[in-house]
């Protein structure tokens, strides 16, 4: 289990007894500085890896971002988008890596309920016990919306998150 300081209170958590398409924490209470979403989650679509999907508030417009990611061997990848329907680049294992192994990510959404455009910042990683599929990705994210955030949701493009795939948003207190 992964220490959390005592300045983050653990808001919500969903670990899938079946598969889903997506995952969404919904009435996200005020009173917390930032937000940070971590999840350990695999898909099923027979593919070494995708992208998880984020959108906010239920929105699927006005979202940009530019990630930074190094896969196995020597390639790398970086790419910017704007105008897009959710912030994506944060990488989830698919079917087709190891057995039962998972992919983990952390987003970091500060301010999430002042009246200003929503940054993130995400990190992820993909292993498969081989050189063939490691990722390590970093993402920075902007929703161009000015409302609080009060619901996330995650998807992927095609197929369903794993079961015992597992999500926990944390609320940063102030300090």
């Amino acid at each position: 289990m992964i220490a959390v300081p005592s300045s983050r209170r653990l808001i919500a958590s969903q670990t899938l007894s079946t598969t889903a398409a997506s995952v969404t924490f919904s009435s996200i209470p005020t009173g917390y500085r930032d937000l940070v979403l971590r999840w350990s989650n695999r898909y099923s679509t027979a593919a070494d890896y995708t992208n998880v999907q984020v959108t906010f508030n239920g929105t699927t417009t006005t979202y940009s971002d530019t990630t930074v990611a190094a896969f196995a061997g020597s390639s790398t990848f970086s790419g910017r988008r704007t105008g897009q329907a959710y912030i994506d680049r944060i990488y989830v294992a698919g079917a087709n890596t190891t057995a039962n192994t998972f992919a983990s990510a952390e987003i970091y959404i500060p301010n999430y309920t002042v009246s200003t455009n929503k940054p993130l910042s995400g990190f992820s990683t993909v292993e498969n016990n081989s050189s063939t599929v490691n990722i390590i990705a970093a993402t920075a994210g902007l929703w161009s919306n000015t409302s609080a955030i009060t619901s996330i949701g995650l998807s992927v493009p095609s197929g369903t998150f794993d079961i015992r795939s597992s999500f926990y948003l944390y609320g940063l207190l102030e300090a």
